[in-house]
């Protein structure tokens, strides 16, 4: 248990990194004439999100949930992966990358790095670490309402961010 929470952790701590290079990048967009859209959306984001690691450790520690290696390893290799295609997309995307849904009207749609394989890899990212590590020490039950929640909730993101990126002009296709 005190691995998985330092595990936890970490990626908490990844999380607020991220949040950081957030903040760096909305002052970037904002001045080059970026319009925040899906406003509405990003606390229930925020909240899913913390609600994630929250439940990862509550589970484990109030349903006594083991460590099952074989599940566990294999789990642990996609919350790494998830990682680091999260970051190939913060590097790829360099000031355009957001937690929130801005677009710097005229630039054109990024299509280099995992943008050339997925429309959103960013968001596969997510998903991969939502089932992920809270399968890692078999909180089941965190994974699923984790994936059922973002779901819904990706299902307004792209949409929010698919019309922004329309509303953004040409060079900017949907």
């Amino acid at each position: 248990m005190v691995w998985y929470t330092l595990l936890v952790l970490a990626v908490g701590a990844e999380r607020g990194a991220e949040l950081a290079v957030a903040r760096r990048n909305t002052r970037w967009s904002l001045a080059r004439g970026a319009v925040e859209r899906g406003r509405g959306h990003y606390p229930a984001m925020v909240l899913l999100h913390t609600g994630l690691l929250v439940g990862c450790l509550a589970e484990v520690t109030l349903a006594g949930r083991p460590f099952v290696p074989a599940l566990g390893w294999p789990m642990l290799a996609v919350v790494v992966a998830a990682q680091a295609l999260r970051w190939w997309c913060v590097r790829t995307l360099g000031p355009r990358w957001n937690t929130r849904v801005l677009v710097v009207p005229g630039l054109p749609l990024v299509a280099g790095g995992p943008y050339r394989l997925l429309r959103h890899p960013n968001y596969v990212a997510v998903a991969a670490e939502g089932v992920a590590l809270p399968l890692v020490h078999g909180a089941w039950v965190t994974a699923l309402a984790f994936t059922v929640l973002d779901a819904a909730l990706l299902t307004v993101r792209l949409r929010c961010e698919n019309g922004a990126l329309r509303l953004a002009g040409p060079g900017t296709p949907p």
